[in-house]
């Protein structure tokens, strides 16, 4: 019973996580598309990038291992030592916060003082918010072990709303401030979150005092003490851990941020630049976290269930490797006539979407052709995403662990051609960088599933080639925008936007009527499954009638 109430919350606090991510990306969507016409794509390139990456580094350094140490069997460790070790994040916290402030200030370039004044505030300020949000993580531990799933969604949202809402007001109202208005919305936001969750557990601790579950008792609680008796500080088995999670960390910051880190540390683009390609990224990369990353993570879970893990085609079950092979071909015939619809149309619509968006910042420079060949990396994100999900169902733990290997390789190459491409190309040599890698990674897979299927009667990469009909349909489709760009769009005025706008759309249900009519396999699957969950759903509802039906019986036999 107690695992299943676990699941459920685990569940429920995934949804709420999801959600959250979502609503993050919508508003920061939002947020950047009307601030965009109020700053410049510098004041773009120095806050995203360069103070972003010393307030996420301090954070990594200062406490993530120890967030996670600390969460791993959280119930069966003391938690008073736990809290007593999760408050040297604060110490350490100071000493990275300073260390990293001088090099952020003396080490690295700093911008222009007439294009970004304010400089030094600004390192300091965002250095500062981080230390700052290391005085809650008692808190936020209570909250993620406990499963207080919707304080942190609301917490986090509250984070998220002091920062933008104070962004706004400032940059609007009082723009002469430049890069003190962001300083004053990171800290704000950061003090926030550290004051709603101490309002919170003190008001918990005082009015919920007989729940035996929560094992802070008193405010005091909250801080470190020592243990009675002759228990030590802290726990060294937790000590140890962290220190395992924070060498295992090291790879995870390197390939999360290390676009960043070439671009600060190498100094390859100048801060507009820097600016620009961040707003790119981020535009770009909003296909894959909606549109591909629930395709990935159902399909993982699917493969997870049905294969054998570390067993040959052999050894699996007859049925359910069937099932698998149509399913693995029909996500990759999915993802990749999205990817290409992306990659078709996006070349032709680049322009006009970041004109829309942020006005002549974006469109006017390196923003279109930025954008296009993003698009390119998006067909690749879906293609290795759909494949590494079934590699890492099928590898054994082994396998997993040699793959883990190359990963640091892929890293190592994608890091060091970021480098070089950049310099010779600008900008677009980072897209092309995160290309090479994706490349590698799925020609590793592909020789893994190629393998896996080897004197088997199922080809379920097939699915990576789309039908004849359909490349044509998107071949015409693209000389057809791209000859509307050119001629129609972008200069000539908004009827003109309008027409090359219903152009594409033409095309679009062109492709689209062509997929539904020579994708007959992908069209029957997608069939077969939508009614198959209408008839769960239909099932259900019966049985719930049936029930209700049963207990109103019983209901009338009690009352007569």
């Amino acid at each position: 019973m107690a695992s299943n109430k676990l699941l459920a919350s685990a569940t429920k606090q995934a949804s709420y996580n999801m959600v959250f991510q979502v609503a993050f990306r919508v508003m920061t969507f939002l947020l950047n598309a009307f601030l965009l016409r109020y700053i410049s794509k510098e004041m773009v390139g120095v806050v995203n990038v360069r103070l972003t990456l010393l307030y996420t580094t301090i954070i990594f350094v200062s406490h993530e291992a120890f967030r996670r140490a600390c969460l791993s069997g959280g119930d069966r460790h003391n938690w008073r030592q736990t809290v007593n070790l999760i408050w040297c994040t604060v110490p350490l916290g100071l000493v990275c916060t300073g260390v990293f402030t001088a090099v952020w200030l003396y080490l690295l370039e700093r911008p222009d003082p007439e294009t970004i004044p304010h400089y030094s505030l600004g390192v300091i300020a965002f250095a500062a918010s981080a230390f700052i949000e290391l005085f809650a993580d008692q808190l936020w531990l209570m909250t993620q072990a406990l499963l207080f799933v919707r304080l942190k969604v609301v917490i986090d949202s509250l984070w998220i709303a002091v920062r933008c809402v104070t962004t706004v007001i400032l940059v609007v109202y009082f723009p002469h401030l430049g890069l003190i208005a962001f300083s004053i919305a990171q800290v704000m936001g950061s003090v926030a979150l550290v004051l709603a969750y101490y309002a919170y557990f003190t008001h918990y601790v005082r009015t919920a005092s007989a729940d035996d579950s929560f094992p802070l008792k008193t405010i005091r609680d909250f801080f470190p003490t020592w243990p009675t008796g002759k228990k030590p500080w802290t726990s060294p088995e937790l000590a140890r851990l962290t220190w395992s999670f924070f060498k295992q960390g090291i790879l995870k910051q390197l390939l999360t941020e290390g676009e960043r880190y070439v671009m600060t540390i190498f100094d390859v683009l100048s801060f507009g630049d820097q600016g620009v390609y961040d707003i790119i990224n981020n535009l770009g990369s909003m296909a894959a976290r909606f549109i591909f990353l629930p395709i990935e993570d159902g399909g993982y879970l699917f493969f997870g269930q049905s294969l054998k893990r570390g067993k040959p085609i052999r050894d699996q079950e007859k049925e359910s490797l069937a099932l698998v092979s149509r399913v693995l071909q029909s996500l990759l015939k999915v993802v990749v006539l999205i990817g290409l619809i992306i990659l078709v149309f996006g070349y032709a619509y680049s322009f006009l979407a970041l004109d829309i968006y942020a006005g002549e910042m974006l469109s006017s420079g390196s923003g279109p052709s930025l954008l296009r060949w993003y698009c390119v990396y998006v067909l690749l994100i879906a293609i290795n995403g759909t494949t590494e999900c079934f590699v890492f169902a099928a590898m054994s733990q082994e396998e997993v662990d040699r793959y883990n290997k190359k990963m640091l390789v892929f890293s190592v190459l994608f890091l060091t051609s970021a480098v070089y491409l950049t310099r010779w190309l600008g900008s677009v040599g980072f897209i092309f960088a995160n290309c090479l890698n994706m490349l590698a990674r799925i020609v590793h897979s592909l020789y893994f599933i190629l393998g896996y299927y080897r004197d088997s009667q199922w080809s379920p990469l097939s699915g990576l080639v789309p039908s004849g009909w359909v490349s044509a349909v998107l071949v015409m489709s693209w000389v057809v925008t791209s000859s509307s760009e050119m001629m129609l769009c972008c200069d000539q005025g908004l009827p003109y936007r309008i027409l090359h706008i219903a152009i594409g759309a033409v095309c679009l249900l062109v492709v689209m009527a062509t997929i539904l009519l020579t994708e007959r396999d992908l069209v029957l699957f997608v069939r077969e499954q939508w009614l198959s969950r209408s008839q769960q759903r239909g099932d259900k509802s019966k049985q719930d009638q049936k029930a209700t039906n049963i207990d109103r019986q019983k209901d009338s036999k009690k009352q007569s």
